[in-house]
């Protein structure tokens, strides 16, 4: 099944981010039907904040090292294209189809909607000219930023609307959590809808009862990670022993095994 046919239903596609080829190989191995990278994960990774900071050049060739391992879809966080120009940002994405990538994500963050749907504009049509298809999840932060209190389903319902006529294939309300405004989104507007793993959000079966076609982990996954890792190293310098460094550990064998597959 492509990564298309993944957002049509009826089950719900949920993807459990990545950030470098050891991470995808984990989470391919584990069943997962398609991967997605977190921007934020990979930006870490290469030792670089969050927040469109990571030079495209760099983040080419880690996209690269995931496709190498990936045997299902690959789609890829591109934050907001790295650039303001949206002819750049068309040939930023063209890079990343070239390494790899049949999705990408693309938000708006506190900028202007029309920027992004000029952008998703430029992508489209550079990618028909190369041939190529590349399906954009146009990622709307009005709950992750708070750019509209009060008023946040009938915000996003207008950028869905000019996202959707320049071309976006899907719509990610990141940050929704309320059953009643996810099921606003769902039925006012017509892209598959993406929302964001978060403690308040229900459960997946009622997410995709409402009609959510995909269930996004975001940068939870490496989170917890780093939060593993920092609780390992800080019992490690405190009292030097090893017990605790196991606790929870995936075995090497079992992770060189993965690996070696690829």
């Amino acid at each position: 099944m492509n990564f298309r046919q993944l957002h049509q239903g009826p089950a719900l596609l949920k993807i459990a981010n990545v950030w470098d080829a050891g991470s995808a190989a984990l989470v391919q191995g584990l069943g997962a039907q398609a991967l997605a990278t977190t921007s934020a994960g990979l930006a870490w990774a290469l030792g670089y904040a969050d927040g469109n900071h990571l030079p495209i050049d760099e983040h080419v060739a880690a996209v690269r090292r995931i496709a190498r391992i990936a045997r299902v879809p690959l789609s890829v966080d591109s934050e907001a294209g790295y650039s303001d120009d949206p002819a750049v940002v068309a040939g930023h994405v063209l890079r990343l189809a070239e390494a790899g990538a049949v999705g990408i994500n693309l938000e708006d963050g506190a900028g202007a909607p029309a920027l992004l749907a000029r952008k998703v504009e430029a992508i489209k049509a550079a990618t028909a000219r190369a041939g190529v298809d590349v399906f954009i999840n146009a990622r709307c932060d009005v709950w992750l930023k708070n750019l509209a209190p009060g008023r946040e389903v009938a915000e996003v319902l207008l950028r869905a609307r000019d996202y959707a006529a320049a071309g976006a294939d899907g719509l990610f309300a990141a940050g929704v959590t309320a059953e009643a405004d996810i099921a606003a989104l769902v039925a006012g507007q017509p892209l598959p809808l993406n929302v964001m793993a978060r403690p308040a959000l229900p459960a997946p079966e009622v997410l995709q009862r409402l009609g959510v076609r995909r269930l996004s982990a975001g940068s939870a996954v490496a989170e917890a990670a780093w939060g593993r890792a920092q609780q390992a190293v800080e019992a490690f310098l405190a009292g030097g022993g090893g017990a605790g460094l196991y606790e929870g550990a995936a075995p090497y064998g079992r992770v060189n095994a993965l690996l070696s597959q690829g």
